[in-house]
């Protein structure tokens, strides 16, 4: 053979090795010992969890409600909803469910302090595709507190304190409460106290002057949970004065009759005034002069004293 012709030869052996070596699969490189293996094919296949919460503030005991999906060759094994409060890593399962054929699940379960949840896959011995699935992205929710407040509406005499009390759920000690006062626009604090260890407590105020407030508790929220409050009602601050009553069947000095009426000799007309008495309480409106007797500060008219159960002239509890 000539030199040339065998040169030729030569150099179409070592093309023809080199585009075989090209055409070698990646996945075959890994059984040769190379130093970086490439994944495993049940791992390449293994589904994904994917889960988000329905709402992510919810009440106090309200369940947090997560909905997902995953590879539908997930279908009938186990997933379970997970929580960590809030500055924690400690996880604890809160309820499980299956996953559907069509690879969707839901999972739901009362919470009554804020943390993250998470869903993720039940593991078991030989269950190699459930343990290759990754926790769901973790999502924070937001528990508001409880708060429970006996009172609804209060009466108290000027310089008597008044006590609203109650409890906050859950129930842990040394929680701040404060109770506020309907000022304007806004609130103002008149007083605050702390939780026991059962979550009860106890506000103590001294109203100043006479009138009516409106009342609320509240509470500002913590790492455990978001803030709440709750109206407690009207708090009523009364005097004592003497009143009598009259039948006011003719005109008026004000020019109108109210139902509830009541005479006073310096208060504007159509003025509001809440009298207590007999275990009794009614709303009046000024619409008359008097009563022009030494002593004496209210003339009910016959409507305002029957509701009063009120009689002859006595000592009654006034707003003003």
């Amino acid at each position: 053979m000539r030199p040339r012709a065998r040169l030729r030869k030569v150099r179409l052996i070592y093309a023809g090795a080199s585009a075989l070596i090209l055409s070698i699969p990646a996945t075959a490189v890994a059984f040769s010992g190379g130093t970086t293996p490439l994944p495993t094919l049940a791992a390449t296949l293994a589904p994904s969890l994917r889960a988000a919460a329905v709402r992510r503030h919810i009440s106090y005991g309200q369940e947090v409600t997560m909905t997902g999906s995953t590879s539908s060759s997930a279908a009938g094994q186990s997933v379970w909803l997970e929580f960590a409060p809030s500055a924690s890593s400690s996880w604890r399962a809160l309820a499980s469910a299956t996953v559907a054929p069509s690879g969707r699940f839901r999972l739901a379960a009362p919470l009554r302090q804020s943390g993250i949840v998470r869903v993720i896959a039940a593991t078991s011995a030989g269950a190699t595709t459930a343990a290759a699935m990754a926790p769901s992205s973790a999502e924070h929710v937001a528990v508001a507190a409880e708060l429970q407040v006996s009172a609804r509406s209060l009466g108290s005499l000027t310089g008597q304190p008044i006590d609203v009390r109650g409890k906050l759920l859950p129930a842990v000690a040394a929680r701040r409460l404060l109770l506020q006062s309907r000022l304007g626009g806004g609130w103002r604090t008149l007083t605050s106290s702390v939780t026991g260890p059962r979550g009860g407590f106890d506000l103590h105020y001294l109203p100043a002057g006479t009138g009516q407030q409106s009342l609320r508790v509240r509470f500002a929220g913590d790492p455990k949970n978001t803030a709440v409050g709750e109206p407690v009602g009207q708090l009523t601050v009364y005097t004592t004065s003497v009143a009598s009553w009259y039948e006011d069947a003719g005109g008026t000095a004000c020019g109108f009759h109210a139902y509830f009426g009541v005479a006073n000799k310096t208060l504007p007309c159509g003025t509001k005034v809440e009298f207590r008495d007999n275990g009794h309480s009614v709303t009046a409106v000024v619409d008359d002069r008097g009563p022009f007797v030494a002593g004496r500060e209210w003339d009910l008219n016959q409507n305002t004293a029957a509701a009063l159960g009120f009689d002859g002239v006595a000592t009654v509890w006034s707003s003003l």
